[in-house]
């Protein structure tokens, strides 16, 4: 199975790619290609632009890397209780080329993790009603609270139940994608 995964970030130091990086751990005997969403940098979004300079490459790129797929994994952050500007981009471009939706129909691990309590509950119900109207088949949703006290690189997800959890979805993935 090939697997796409990524976070709705450009940070740097992006939490959320550190836990889809820690995600991709569990699909050892599949083809994991990491994005990083700096390697696809955009203009923001113009209708003007789009008649005078078509759809930039890297738009076309990405939806590539989604079109090649056979699982999404993906990991969004929470900003302001929505989805970061650099991934709203990234869909709106995405989103206009012609026939196509911008996941195209691909199945979705979709998760989202913050610093706070509600492990960004606010942009993961968002992405759960929008994202199907953009092609997404949404198989399981996954939200880690409290990151920094729950989540060590080395370690990965220190709750015992948190990570139970998430296993249990993986699993539920793997054999319905067998």
């Amino acid at each position: 199975m090939k697997i796409l995964a990524f976070a709705g970030s450009n940070s740097e130091v992006s939490i959320n790619k550190k836990l889809v990086t820690f995600v991709t751990s569990f699909f050892k005997d599949d083809d994991v290609e990491i994005l990083d969403l700096n390697d696809f940098e955009l203009p923001i979004y113009k209708n003007e632009r789009e008649i005078k300079d078509g759809i930039p490459q890297p738009a076309l790129d990405f939806a590539k890397k989604i079109d090649d797929s056979d699982l999404i994994l993906l990991s969004t952050p929470e900003h302001n209780g929505n989805f970061p500007a650099v991934f709203k981009n990234l869909m709106d471009w995405i989103s206009r080329i012609k026939g196509r939706k911008i996941f195209n129909g691909k199945p979705m691990l979709l998760m989202a993790t913050s610093g706070g309590a509600r492990g960004g509950a606010s942009v993961l119900e968002i992405a759960e009603k929008r994202f199907p109207f953009d092609g997404a088949e949404i198989l399981q949703t996954f939200s880690l609270p409290k990151f920094h006290e729950n989540f060590e690189v080395e370690k990965g997800i220190l709750d015992d139940e948190k990570l139970k959890e998430l296993k249990e979805k993986i699993d539920k993935i793997k054999s319905e994608l067998a």
